[in-house]
C-alpha cells in the first residue's frame, strides 16, 4: 500500500501539522463564541437594549469569520465539499505553480553576473541609509520592529516563560551559596565604613519617630505594672522611658563613637566572618534563601513581574511617544546618517553583501530550481495542498481569527452609526 501524504510528512511538518490544527480550533472556537454571544444577546435584548451592540458585534464578527473561512478555504479545497468555480485553486493549478516558480527563480535570481552586476550598480548602503535617516523612514522600521516584537511577546507562552525564568533563577540563586559571597560583600562595607550611612539613617528614623510618636509611650511600662501603683508613678514611669529613650538616640546621633555604635559594628563584623566561615550561620541563610524562594508567593511575585514586565513592553511597542520607540527611531537615524556619509563604510557592506549573495547563487542555483520544480511536479494534488497549507496555513488561520475581530468592530460601528443616525 502507498503511504499516504500523512505518512510523508517530515517531524517538522508533523508540528506544523499540529500547530495548523490547534490555529484552526481556535479559529474555530472564535466563530463559536460569536455565534453563543449572538443567541444569548439576541434573546436578551428586549430585556436590556445595550446588548442590541453586543448582538450587532457579534453579528459581525460571524459574517467576517465564515466570509474568511470560506476565503482561506478555498485555496486548498472546495469549501464543504461542493465543486464551486474558483476553488480549490492550488490542487487544480499544481503543476504550473511549480513550473512558473522554478523558472522565475532561476531566470530572475539564482545568475551570479547578474546578482552581482544587480547589487554593484543599486548601491545597497547608501541607499539604505539616505532612507534611513530620515525620521520618518527610521521611525516606521522602528514601528515594523515593534510589530515583530509584539507578536513574538504575545506569542509567548506565559506558562513556559514562567518556567524558563523559574529554572534560571533555581540554577543562579539557589544553588550557589550566597553565605561566602554575602559575607565578603559585608566585610567590604564594614571595612570601608559604607555601612555608617545606613546606621545613621536608622538612628535619624527612630529619632523622628519618637518625637512625633510620644503617645506609644503611655502605657508601654505603666501598663505592666501591679494594679496598686498610683496613677502618678505609673505616669512619671512613663515619662522616664519616653526620655531616656530619646536621651539614648540622641547621644547616638551626635557620637559617632557611641557603644551602640560599636556595638552594631561588632555584630555585623561577626555576622561578616560567620557567613564565610561559620556552616551553621551559612545553612541558616541557606534554609531562609530556600524556604523564601521555594514559597508560593515568590512564585505569584515572578508570574506577576513577567506579565508587568510583558504588558510594559507591549505598551511600550504600541505607543510610538514611548521612550523605548523614540530611542530606537533615534539609533536607526543615528546608523543611516553613517551609512550615508562614510563611503568606506558603504564599500564594505556593499561589498560583504554582493560576495554573500554571488557566492550562494553560483554554489545552489541549480540545486534550488530543479528542487522547487521537480518536488513539485512530484508531488500529487493532495500532497501539493497538504505542504503549502502546512507551510502557510497556520498563519491564514489569523486571518480567520482578524475577520471575526474585524467583522466584530465593523458590525458595531455600523450599528452604532445607524443607531446614532436613524434611531
Amino acid at each position: 500500500m502507498a503511504p499516504t501524504p500523512t505518512q510523508l510528512l517530515s517531524p517538522a511538518d508533523q508540528e506544523r501539522r499540529r500547530g495548523l490544527r490547534v490555529m484552526k480550533g481556535v479559529a474555530l472556537g472564535a466563530l463559536i463564541f460569536m455565534a453563543v454571544l449572538f443567541v444569548v444577546a439576541f434573546a436578551l435584548q428586549e430585556r436590556y437594549p445595550w446588548l442590541a451592540y453586543v448582538r450587532a458585534a457579534a453579528e459581525g464578527g460571524m459574517v467576517g469569520a465564515l466570509a474568511d473561512w470560506f476565503a482561506v478555504t478555498a485555496l486548498f479545497r472546495h469549501p464543504l465539499g461542493i465543486p464551486i468555480p474558483h476553488t480549490a485553486i492550488i490542487p487544480r493549478r499544481k503543476d504550473e505553480i511549480g513550473r512558473t516558480l522554478g523558472e522565475f527563480v532561476e531566470t530572475n535570481f539564482l545568475d551570479g553576473d547578474v546578482v552581482r552586476a544587480k547589487l554593484e550598480s543599486t548601491g545597497i548602503a547608501a541607499k539604505a541609509g539616505e532612507w534611513l535617516r530620515a525620521p520618518e523612514h527610521a521611525e516606521r522600521v522602528a514601528a515594523e520592529g515593534a510589530a515583530v516584537a509584539t507578536g513574538i511577546l504575545r506569542a509567548l507562552s506565559d506558562d513556559e516563560v514562567q518556567d524558563l525564568i523559574g529554572d534560571l533563577a533555581r540554577e543562579h540563586l539557589l544553588r550557589p551559596e550566597w553565605g561566602p559571597t554575602v559575607g565578603e560583600w559585608l566585610e567590604r562595607v564594614i571595612a570601608a565604613d559604607a555601612h555608617r550611612g545606613a546606621v545613621d539613617l536608622g538612628v535619624d528614623s527612630l529619632a523622628t519617630w519618637l518625637e512625633s510618636g510620644r503617645d506609644a509611650f503611655n502605657g508601654l511600662v505603666s501598663r505592666r505594672l501591679p494594679s496598686w501603683v498610683p496613677s502618678v508613678a505609673m505616669r512619671l514611669i512613663d515619662d522616664t522611658v519616653y526620655h531616656e529613650a530619646v536621651k539614648f538616640v540622641r547621644a547616638m546621633q551626635s557620637d559617632g563613637d557611641h557603644p551602640a555604635r560599636r556595638a552594631i559594628d561588632g555584630y555585623l563584623t561577626r555576622l561578616a566572618g560567620n557567613l564565610q566561615h561559620d556552616p551553621e550561620t551559612i545553612g541558616r541563610l541557606e534554609d531562609a534563601k530556600s524556604a523564601v524562594f521555594d514559597s508560593p508567593r515568590v512564585r505569584e511575585l515572578a508570574a506577576e513581574a513577567w506579565n508587568t514586565a510583558k504588558a510594559g513592553l507591549l505598551r511600550s511597542l504600541d505607543d510610538p511617544a514611548s521612550p523605548l520607540r523614540r530611542r530606537a527611531t533615534e539609533a536607526l537615524v543615528e546608523v543611516g546618517s553613517r551609512l550615508a556619509a562614510d563611503p568606506a563604510l558603504q564599500k564594505r557592506v556593499d561589498d560583504r553583501i554582493t560576495d554573500a549573495a554571488v557566492f550562494l547563487v553560483d554554489r545552489y542555483r541549480h540545486d534550488i530550481a530543479s528542487i522547487i520544480t521537480d518536488t513539485v511536479e512530484k508531488w500529487d494534488a493532495a500532497e501539493t495542498t497538504e505542504k503549502i497549507e502546512l507551510m502557510v496555513g497556520r498563519d491564514l488561520q489569523y486571518i480567520r481569527l482578524n475577520g471575526t475581530i474585524v467583522g466584530a468592530l465593523a458590525g458595531l460601528v455600523i450599528f452604532a452609526i445607524a443607531h446614532a443616525f436613524l434611531g
